[in-house]
């Protein structure tokens, strides 16, 4: 294999492994790293990110189905909602001014930030349900068997409608600034829903999958997409995606979401730069 082959599959390996155990979408890593290390246009490096998304969705759905994490039935119902937010974001484009959503981005992500926080340890107790219901004629309530206690947790979804309208801003926010919206559903999905932090990553990697699968025909069909940069770039997410996966299942909650709230504080003053007009490297993505 060439250099070149070797470091965007490592780069690939880095971002995804990362973005696999948090349940986000690579691309928030992996374009910067394109752009800053590699210098590759940015479309270009977007439209292989997009590619990568779905081979980390496919690579860690295996481990995340079979330690029984991902809420599949809550996920289609979520998915709707984003999915409505994305087209509505598209005819957006261009009437909002980039500025006022980055630092509306901004805002969203510190707030998320310290709602996490605050909800650290107040995970459900092994064995119990706690908290109001959401509507049971929806079947959402679930358990799942944690690997580190080996104990089951049975858990409530609660607050789908405002869950509803939070996955819908969330694709709303993610169509209009191009980025991937795992960074804000796993918020949504700890805060509203009241999901367990293991059961936010597993069900986020499901659904960003989905979403990205809508816009790769686009960027295919538009030719952004390089054949010499998206083999190296989607083997790495592959294998990446996957060791985050396998990570996620062993490491504590707690962990998960401290790693959670440092990537979202970090994000939080990347996008204040940007709307305050201060130009990072590789920051457009």
């Amino acid at each position: 294999m060439c250099p070149t082959f070797t470091w965007l599959l490592l780069a690939a390996f880095c971002a995804s492994a990362f973005g696999g155990m948090l349940g986000m979408a690579s691309g928030i890593f992996i374009v910067p790293l394109l752009t800053m290390l590699f210098g590759i246009d940015i479309r270009v490096a977007i439209a292989a990110s997009i590619v990568s998304v779905i081979a980390c969705s496919c690579a860690g759905a295996a481990s995340f189905l079979r330690a029984r994490l991902t809420h599949i039935r809550l996920a289609i119902v979520l998915e709707s909602a984003t999915t409505l937010g994305a087209v509505t974001g598209v005819f957006l484009v261009g009437c909002v001014p980039v500025a006022w959503l980055y630092g509306l981005f901004a805002i969203i992500l510190a707030l998320s930030a310290r709602q996490m926080a605050t909800r650290r340890g107040t995970e459900t107790p092994p064995g119990r349900i706690a908290g109001d219901a959401g509507p049971g004629w929806l079947r959402l309530h679930s358990t799942y068997r944690d690997p580190e206690s080996g104990a089951s947790v049975a858990y409530r979804v609660e607050r789908v409608p405002l869950g509803l309208l939070l996955m819908y801003g969330a694709g709303l926010i993610s169509a209009l600034l191009g980025i991937g919206s795992g960074v804000l559903k796993i918020p949504a999905m700890d805060t509203a829903l009241r999901l367990p932090i293991k059961v936010s990553s597993a069900t986020s990697n499901f659904m960003i999958g989905v979403t990205a699968a809508a816009s790769a025909g686009a960027y295919l069909a538009r030719g952004d997409i390089d054949m010499s940069i998206a083999p190296p770039i989607v083997l790495g997410s592959v294998i990446g995606a996957y060791s985050g996966a396998q990570a996620v299942v062993k490491v504590s909650g707690d962990t998960l979401r401290v790693l959670f709230i440092v990537v979202l504080c970090i994000l939080s003053a990347c996008m204040l730069f940007s709307a305050l007009g201060v130009q990072i490297p590789g920051g457009g993505a």
